[in-house]
């Protein structure tokens, strides 16, 4: 299954980054803290090559925290510096700067000794769609000079931003691959809300969630839907139980499959079940081995 989703800002995206690279010290990478692995965009690290990086694991709340400390250990084993971040709160963002900072601080050594003032911290941010930088970019600031949005792709141009006297931000758009081969990739950028809604099958992701949610979280489905502990195997009779429970019916008693789903994702996205960490470090050795496993059994357009 291929989800074709590149247009044509993307492929500028990349192009300018490029054009950029040699006035930036350091790096910022947003990944989802949900889905570590799957929101690490591999382009990324082809683009930037030996640019020191920052690792930023946004929506760090949305997450299991046992799970985002495993991930930062993972990260920090690889020599990369990688710390936790909320950027709609806030939290986390002190941390960032200063680890930004720390990373340059052999580069602006090295200016100064030539005799070059030293100057403010260039860094760039870069992650896929819908990843936060915008709202981390609001957020250092303390005001709404940089467009945010909640869907992808709102990110057009590119923006120089000043944060304090040390530290200078590059903003771009998100930039995601071409293609994604691996179906299990494709679903969690999917239900994360990482692709536009409009271009997946929204039925086959959300009864996809519900099964996901049902092995490994089923108190949760009966916590916040009031349902019984026993729950449906066939993820269809669940969603209409759930349906059901949240009066989602059409005329003649009917269950609104659609709006039920709705509901089921949109509490998903926003934490109401809970916190959740779709992504493993496990599966980063495996994809570090295998970077493109497929599976197509199931097809999400």
């Amino acid at each position: 299954m291929h989800i074709h989703w590149y247009p044509g800002h993307m492929a500028k995206a990349q192009r300018m980054i490029r054009g950029q690279l040699d006035l930036i010290d350091v790096v910022i990478e947003l990944v989802d803290a949900r889905i570590p692995l799957s929101s690490a965009n591999p382009v990324i690290a082809e683009l930037i090559e030996t640019k020191p990086r920052v690792v930023a694991l946004n929506k760090s709340d949305l997450a299991e925290p046992a799970r985002t400390a495993e991930w930062l250990n993972y990260f920090r084993n690889r020599g990369l510096t990688a710390v936790t971040l909320d950027a709609a709160s806030g939290k986390g963002t002190k941390e960032l700067t200063g680890r930004v900072e720390q990373e340059a601080n052999e580069k602006i050594a090295k200016l100064v000794a030539k005799g070059i003032k030293a100057r403010a911290v260039r860094a760039m941010i870069l992650g896929i769609p819908n990843v936060g930088k915008s709202s981390l970019i609001n957020r250092l600031l303390g005001t709404a000079t940089a467009k945010t949005g909640d869907r992808p792709g709102v990110t057009r141009g590119q923006q120089w931003i000043k944060v304090g006297k040390n530290l200078e931000l590059l903003d771009t758009p998100g930039v995601l691959w071409p293609k994604m081969d691996d179906q299990e990739v494709a679903f969690k950028l999917a239900v994360t809300g990482a692709i536009k809604d409009d271009i997946f099958d929204m039925e086959k992701v959300i009864l996809k969630l519900l099964g996901v949610l049902r092995e490994s979280y089923s108190d949760r489905l009966v916590e916040r839907y009031k349902l019984t502990q026993q729950l449906p195997e066939d993820t269809v009779e669940l969603l209409a139980a759930i349906g059901a429970k949240r009066g989602c019916l059409r005329s003649g008693g009917v269950i609104d499959y659609e709006k039920a789903g709705r509901i089921v994702l949109t509490d998903f996205r926003t934490g109401k079940l809970g916190q959740f960490t779709l992504d493993r470090p496990e599966q980063m050795v495996t994809s570090e081995a295998n970077p493109v496993p497929t599976n197509d059994n199931m097809s999400l357009v």
